[in-house]
């Protein structure tokens, strides 16, 4: 008869990584529905009818799904407009914004000149300075030139690349090795050849990124649209919640068409970013490899 082995009894250290690791799920766990709730209770309030929303004690189901809501709040704003309004604005400043920060975190990451670094910090200095410490000059000026009341002042500024863009991309160029470029240079690749068929080949993860973080931020602005634009016909999404709130009658309870709304809204948004999540966790991982 084989003589079964004792295993030796778990240590206190083991019993304590144990703990340890179960209550760093259960804390997981909790602060994930935490997050969650917000958007689950957007969701079914959705879904609810008029007088369900504002009930008391509320409930957080519907009791039965109003999926007319949602053809309702397209209605009372013209969401098919908005929505063209906002691809547009979002779409010509994403491709601005990865080209002119892909060029110059590239100049930065591989040329050296004088003041590099001090060029760089200057543009980093860009992230700490609140927008509206800057809305009222760039107001100033694009009423001057007579940009107001146009997209102009919504798509123009994304050509002259973001600080996070920069940073991210130079992050991620640095960790490329430079015999990729000294290969090519060997060979006699001009720069922009190599910036294209190199450098941007590998920078797939930290673009997808910079695109993902742009478009949440452009699809979303509110304040920009607010300051700049005046005609209805030219409001985005954002402004269109904002024109919906507006145009439903103040005596009838309308939180459940602003909810539809929201949904509408935002299902873009949490579409892009769930096809491109695995970009998105690649790229800002290893933008932090070398710096």
């Amino acid at each position: 008869m084989q003589q079964q082995i004792a295993r030796p009894p778990l240590s206190r250290y083991s019993l304590q990584r144990g703990a340890m690791q179960l209550f760093l799920l259960l804390l997981t766990l909790a602060l994930s529905l935490m997050f969650l709730f917000p958007f689950a209770w957007t969701i079914t309030s959705s879904l609810k009818t008029a007088f369900e929303v504002i009930a008391y004690p509320p409930t957080f189901f519907p009791r039965e799904a109003q999926w007319g809501n949602y053809a309702e709040a397209w209605s009372y704003a013209d969401f098919g407009l908005f929505f063209r309004n906002s691809i547009l604005v979002t779409g010509l400043g994403l491709i601005g914004q990865m080209i002119s920060s892909l060029v110059v975190a590239y100049g930065f990451a591989r040329f050296r000149f004088p003041g590099r670094d001090f060029l760089f910090v200057l543009c980093l200095s860009g992230m700490m300075m609140p927008v509206y410490v800057t809305i009222i000059p760039l107001f100033t000026m694009f009423r001057a030139i007579g940009w107001t009341d146009s997209f102009l002042p919504l798509i123009v500024p994304s050509y002259f690349g973001g600080a996070f863009a920069i940073f991210l991309l130079r992050q991620f160029i640095l960790s490329i090795p430079l015999d990729f470029d000294e290969s090519a240079l060997i060979d006699g690749a001009s720069r922009f050849h190599i910036l294209t068929h190199i450098i941007l080949p590998n920078c797939k993860p930290a673009l997808a990124t910079v695109a993902i973080v742009t478009f949440m931020s452009s699809w979303n602005n509110f304040l920009a649209p607010l300051i700049f634009l005046d005609s209805v016909q030219k409001y985005t999404l954002p402004m269109g919640l904002w024109f919906l709130k507006g145009s439903i009658d103040e005596t009838l309870p309308k939180d459940h068409l602003l909810m539809a709304g929201a949904m509408i809204t935002t299902a873009p948004v949490l579409l892009i970013f769930i096809l491109a999540q695995n970009y998105f966790v690649e790229g800002v991982v290893m933008s932090g490899i070398k710096g």
